[in-house]
């Protein structure tokens, strides 16, 4: 092991040894605490704000056992926490805030390895990006999901179930009273969502990044085997310091690769394409959306869960959770992919359960074929789309009709329901102003509830096409992250009432059927939107956000910069 890099606070002699040690002897750290003990900080996202992270006290306590036990120094340390079902106008706006706060959080201390506890949806995200900039050896740790809830006797997902009750409610086959009532029955536990939404799929994928632990995923949030998992990777974490073994290590093309075949297999969140590419930008790893269109296109879906199957994560858990299809996975792997254990992903999961050909499915007999996430190009998205074809209509992958154009979320909400506009089941519902720059922040807006009168026909799905991200415990033939967004000038900006618009999921091809003449025409009398904020965080944000393209990361925040301070604290 080489020397420790909390030896430079702890190590010395002077003034700034002595106000470094002495200050923490207030909290019971002994002489044996500085004198080379690999220090672990524990990243928590703890906050009542984020329920899915309410329990990361508890958690943490654990960590701090593992790297106890294993001779380390535990320190727990905050950042801003990041709750999907609260947080306003969109978490996504402050991914890459937490992001930086991680990255000088870790910087700044006198750390020697990480565990990063994360659970809700950006959090995960937002944790990776900031460590991996430092790269300092990291270790995450998931919360887990939430157990599973019932309502009228029958299994009941976070998120999905949401969408679909809110849906029955404007159709009025559910009534007001009984969509309250389902409220107190979904959330019966601690934990993130319990579908396959973007905080299980990121789990997921982290242990497929090889960053945690195997079976990290799926555990539930409550399980006491997760409170053994806690201490399981404090201990590793102390591992991984004596060892050296950093994110750059781990975090390579080929990580990145099954990454997003793991993705596919389990009918994951679309949600991950813009958070991928903003980690591989951070680990300074080539991955583009042409990328990971290629690694996922022939991966079957495998995974029988909520939005894109019936299940949900209890159930994921029992049949072996990642695991499981990561084993059966393994002849479709980049077997020179390393993790966090210090063995490949494939050596990792080799005595995982086998399918159980219900839950997690054989590559042979899959749920569907080619169900990674599709990306999209034509003249309406030069740039890249994106959209979940496990979790859409098989009827609408390939369509034709006319557009109804919605300028915002306001916008939309007044006008959906009016019978005037004349929508119907080959309608096209578009929706401009609601990308990184333009909403700001990418909000989850993407699968837009459809007019009350084609509901009570019994129209269940349309075409729906924004430059806004979906929930990943959404479904619906929805198309997503148009790049470039419609208030960078997009062709998307372009679009008006009538236009038609040619959708075309097997051959990626999203088009307007307009000419180029016309939609130059356009260009010509377009103005760009006033600027959302005159300052702030969010007028940051605007003038360095990068496009959905290439993760909607901020533009100096891309790459590695190490840990080295220059300069002591005085």
């Amino acid at each position: 092991m080489t020397r420790l890099r909390s030896q430079d606070w702890f190590g010395g002699t002077g003034v700034n040894g002595f106000i470094g040690r002495s200050w923490l002897r207030n909290q019971g750290f002994t002489d044996a605490d500085f004198d080379g003990r690999p220090v672990i900080g524990i990243c928590s996202t703890w906050s009542e704000l984020t329920p899915c992270n309410g329990h990361f006290r508890e958690l943490a306590e654990h960590v701090k056992l593992g790297v106890r036990e294993a001779g380390g120094v535990p320190v727990e340390f905050p950042v801003m926490s990041l709750g999907e079902t609260i947080l306003r106008p969109t978490s996504m706006l402050f991914r890459n805030l937490v992001s930086m706060e991680v990255e000088e959080s870790v910087r700044a201390n006198p750390l020697d390895g990480v565990v990063l506890l994360c659970g809700c949806d950006k959090t995960t995200p937002a944790l990776l990006m900031g460590a991996t900039s430092v790269d300092l050896p990291t270790i995450v740790l998931s919360g887990g999901p939430m157990l599973t809830g019932r309502f009228r006797g029958a299994p009941i997902g976070s998120g999905t179930a949401v969408f679909a009750m809110a849906e029955q409610v404007r159709a009025g086959t559910l009534t007001e009273a009984e969509f309250r009532q389902a409220e107190s029955c979904m959330s019966r536990s601690a934990g993130h969502c319990n579908t396959m939404g973007t905080a299980s799929t990121m789990a997921c994928l982290t242990e497929a990044l090889g960053m945690a632990l195997p079976g990290n995923a799926a555990l539930p949030a409550v399980d006491s085997r997760r409170r053994v998992l806690a201490r399981e990777t404090g201990a590793r974490a102390v591992g991984l310091v004596r060892e050296d073994l950093r994110p750059s290590a781990v975090l390579t093309r080929a990580a990145f690769a099954n990454a997003v075949r793991l993705n596919a297999a389990i009918g994951g969140s679309t949600n991950t394409v813009v958070h991928l590419l903003a980690l591989a930008g951070r680990a300074e790893v080539p991955l583009t959306l042409d990328d990971i269109d290629a690694f996922g296109r022939d991966i079957p879906l495998l995974v029988d869960l909520q939005p894109s199957g019936r299940g949900l994560m209890e159930d994921f858990f029992a049949a072996g959770g990642a695991p499981a299809v990561l084993r059966e996975l393994a002849p479709l792997l980049d077997p020179s992919a390393r993790t966090v254990t210090g063995r490949s992903i494939v050596e990792n999961n080799r005595d995982a359960p086998p399918p159980d050909g219900e839950t997690v499915r054989t590559l042979a007999h899959p749920l569907a074929r080619g169900a990674g996430t599709a990306v999209l190009r034509g003249n309406l998205a030069p740039d890249g789309a994106v959209i979940k074809p496990s979790a859409a209509s098989p009827g609408l992958l390939v369509h034709r009709g006319r557009a109804a154009v919605f300028h915002g979320m306001d916008d939309f909400r007044a006008r959906i329901d009016d019978p005037d506009l004349a929508l119907d089941e080959d309608s096209v519902l578009v929706l401009t102003g609601v990308g990184p720059r333009g909403y700001p922040g990418m909000p989850e807006v993407g699968n837009l509830p459809l007019p009350r009168y084609l509901l009570e026909r019994g129209v269940t799905d349309l075409v729906r096409i924004s430059d806004a991200r979906m929930s990943g415990t959404a479904f619906g033939t929805v198309v997503l992250h148009v790049a470039p967004e419609s208030a960078a000038g997009g062709p998307l900006a372009l679009v008006q009432d009538g236009d038609v618009v040619l959708l075309d999921v097997p051959a990626r091809r999203l088009h307007l059927d307009v000419t180029d003449e016309e939609l130059a025409r356009r260009r010509a009398t377009w103005k760009a939107p006033d600027p959302v904020s005159e300052g702030g965080w969010q007028r940051l944000y605007v003038d360095h956000v990068e496009q959905a393209d290439r993760g909607a990361d901020l533009d100096f925040l891309r790459g590695r910069r190490g840990a080295l301070v220059s300069g002591d604290n005085h």
